[in-house]
């Protein structure tokens, strides 16, 4: 049975993280459609497990650090999605692209940084090879609610 510390389910148990509930929707649209073998996942905030939201903008009331820590809560509720309409993420095969909008100052360049706390969440749950994708990673200067990052991904499942 050592396959199975090789399942993104139990990976997620092991390394003790705790998902938030789902994030509903907050406006029309649906925070996942599947097409085929893809399930494409709109933007995603850093919702934490109380339901609150981490806000700010990197740069200016953000760390480098503590916005890692925002998009790493960020790909937490993009598990929770999966999970939710799912019901396993080992139906997850592998991440394909994710875009991250990190609200930052104009003079702010380290967006990449910022949105690395997500894809080194996906790498520990999905794999090293299974879990990083194409990625972009850009700087805005306004998102929904004040939040410091969004996130939006494609996966491919079985």
């Amino acid at each position: 049975m050592a396959a199975t510390a090789n399942l993104p389910d139990e990976r997620l148990e092991k390394l003790g993280l705790e998902l938030p509930p789902a994030p509903k929707p907050m406006g029309l649209y649906k925070p996942m459609v599947v097409v085929g073998n893809l399930a494409f996942l709109s933007g995603h905030g850093p919702l934490r497990s109380d339901g609150t939201l981490i806000t700010g903008r990197l740069g200016d009331d953000l760390s480098v650090e503590q916005g890692q820590e925002a998009a790493r809560q960020t790909g937490l509720a993009m598990l929770a999605t999966l999970r939710g309409s799912l019901g396993s993420l080992n139906r997850v095969v592998r991440v394909v692209k994710v875009l991250g909008l990190v609200q930052s100052t104009d003079t702010f360049q380290q967006q990449p940084q910022v949105i690395n706390g997500c894809s080194q969440l996906f790498a520990d749950v999905f794999g090293p090879d299974n879990g990083v994708a194409a990625r972009s990673a850009i700087g805005t200067n306004a998102l929904p609610g004040g939040i410091a990052v969004e996130i939006e991904a494609i996966f491919e499942i079985r």
